[in-house]
């Protein structure tokens, strides 16, 4: 079994500190590491749907280094802290970037993430194109 490990110019550091990929690409499948929704050089968003946009921007870049898209998204899992009070404007996000056929989804509500402040993360595997 061949695997390719996707790092983003963006996420080398985090690679080289934390030890870990944006992506491993095996078997035809994009295993792609959780993503947050902070902004350039980890800024804080100035707002909860500014957050979820950047969390699904990050994730369409770390797709497109793997050389697929949103549309090959199967499934994706997405972490929340505040669940409930949130889920709108992060479905909102979602929408400006996935439409029908929907992949598989589970939301999962937590009491925090590895950024404090942090809202969301979103964890995603997609079918790599022919």
């Amino acid at each position: 079994m061949s695997t390719e490990t996707i790092v983003t110019a963006s996420s080398k550091t985090m690679y080289d500190q934390f030890h870990f990929a944006d992506a491993v690409v095996s078997n035809g499948h994009i295993l792609c590491s959780g993503v947050l929704g902070t902004g350039e050089g980890g800024k804080e968003p100035t707002s909860i749907l500014e957050e979820f946009q950047n969390a699904w921007r990050r994730v369409g870049e770390v797709l497109a280094e793997a050389g697929a898209d949103y549309s090959d998204i199967i499934e994706y899992t997405s972490y929340h802290v505040g669940l409930q009070a949130n889920l709108g404007d992060f479905m909102k996000a979602r929408d400006e970037v996935i439409s029908e056929p929907w992949p598989a989804w589970t939301a999962i509500g937590i009491t925090e993430l590895a950024v404090p402040g942090a809202h969301v993360e979103i964890r995603v595997t997609a079918v790599k194109p022919d």
